[in-house]
């Protein structure tokens, strides 16, 4: 017997029931993005590695430690399994001239790749749903997609979600910034952590997101990049708090938000919750407009997010949030071989006018019996079963038998007539 192969560590088979869950939770992203008019845009998983080094940064955890690379064994070309999303969208935006005709508001659904540690609502193979809104300057769609994200937890159903904002400004501000904490944390540098004496000089700000406990206090004493604002930056900042405020979203100024990629500027944001352990981010975002000319595009403003399924779906697990369970609406029950070419019939006919019918797949010996044949009605949740007997089928006639409670007395409906009585069985 050969070996049995299994799946790659931290990249998961997706099995029904499960699947029912994302599929349910696909569509609820599909109708607010048609709410909002985001167009779905699709890249692929492959891209050159030179386009996640040059976009997220040389020095950020990604490109240092997580990303899947490797060789073209054709032409030796450096690629890399997507680690995120919202630089591959940049490039197919800059590549296919998109913003020639306008600002573009997109979003994407797909598996991205990153290796890291698996552990709970974080993969070595994730998903991520992403919205990027392209050409857009002002602050008001800085708002807008934040929103976005709270219409999200409305429909989902989800409360125990957060907002938390900070402004990064613009690269001058932040450089003066970044000059300041080398010179606190050179001062402080026999509290240190190896990993914070590693970034101090590359990457200083990327200290202020350290989990460390005993880094607390230095980190809490560092100067804070809000004093470092110009009145431009700040301006525009105020303007998203306004349009916060307006609306009634409650949100906490964090200035050690900082996020992990290198390419944000100005408004940056996490939705963050208590439920989901130490990785509390849901989603985070902001607004990144130097990535476009940094990819090869004519300068162009942009602003985004992006949130794990994964992470979100543990999150509706752990909150009681019920997700609505894909049941057929009736079951095809067939006493007997004879019967399965006028099942067949009926049963596509009303798939057609959009019922969704289950039909009981016959084996070697035949459809089974009527009572393995109803308890596998029962079990997959349908409230109605269709009964094709050979008394109803000398009638021309199919019985539609209720399976749960409050539906309709057991009652025979026409062969000849599908149309008239298909209704029914979809309440």
């Amino acid at each position: 017997m050969s070996e049995k192969l299994q799946a790659v560590k931290g990249m998961n088979d997706l099995l029904p029931p499960d699947s029912a869950r994302w599929e349910w939770f696909e569509g609820c992203v599909r109708a607010l993005m048609q709410r909002y008019g985001y167009a779905n845009i699709r890249t692929p998983i492959v891209e050159p590695t030179p386009l996640f080094v040059r976009g997220l940064g040389e020095v950020t955890d990604i490109v240092e430690k997580e990303m899947y690379s490797f060789e073209d064994k054709m032409n030796g070309d450096r690629l890399t399994l997507r680690p995120e999303g919202t630089a591959g969208v940049v490039r197919a935006v800059v590549q296919h001239n998109l913003l020639y005709e306008g600002p573009k508001r997109l979003f994407y659904i797909g598996p991205m790749f990153r290796h890291e540690r698996p552990q709970k609502g974080r993969y070595r193979q994730f998903h991520q749903v992403g919205v990027e809104a392209l050409g857009f300057a002002g602050p008001d769609v800085d708002a807008e997609v934040i929103l976005m994200a709270r219409s999200l937890w409305r429909d989902l159903g989800l409360t125990d979600v957060r907002l938390e904002i900070n402004s990064l400004g613009q690269p001058e501000e932040r450089k003066a910034h970044r000059a300041a904490l080398i010179v606190h944390f050179e001062a402080h540098a026999d509290l240190l952590d190896e990993e914070a004496r590693r970034r101090l000089h590359s990457n200083p700000l990327r200290i202020l997101d350290t989990k460390n406990p005993a880094m607390q206090a230095v980190v809490e004493a560092a100067p804070k990049l809000m004093d470092f604002l110009g009145e431009a930056s700040l301006k525009h900042f105020d303007a998203v708090r306004a349009v916060l405020d307006a609306v009634g979203q409650p949100y906490r100024i964090n200035p050690r938000l900082v996020r992990g990629m290198d390419y944000y500027n100005l408004t940056v944001f996490e939705w963050v919750t208590d439920r989901l352990g130490a990785q509390g981010t849901v989603c985070g975002g902001g607004r990144y407009d130097g990535l476009i000319e940094q990819i090869g595009g004519k300068p162009a403003p942009a602003v985004g997010w992006g949130l794990g399924i994964e992470r979100v779906l543990a999150l509706l697990e752990d909150s009681g949030v019920p997700v609505p369970a894909q049941v057929p609406d009736a079951y095809a029950v067939v006493p007997d071989a004879a019967a399965l070419a006028t099942a067949t019939v009926t049963a596509e006919a009303l798939r057609a006018l959009g019922r969704k019918i289950v039909l009981h797949g016959a084996g070697k010996d035949g459809p089974g019996s009527m009572k393995s044949q109803f308890k596998k009605a029962d079990a997959s949740g349908a409230r109605y079963a269709l009964v094709f007997g050979a008394d109803e089928l000398a009638q021309g006639m199919v019985a539609v038998k209720p399976l749960r409670e409050g539906g309709r007395s057991q009652a025979l409906r026409p062969l000849a007539d599908v149309a008239r009585w298909a209704a029914e069985i979809s309440d």
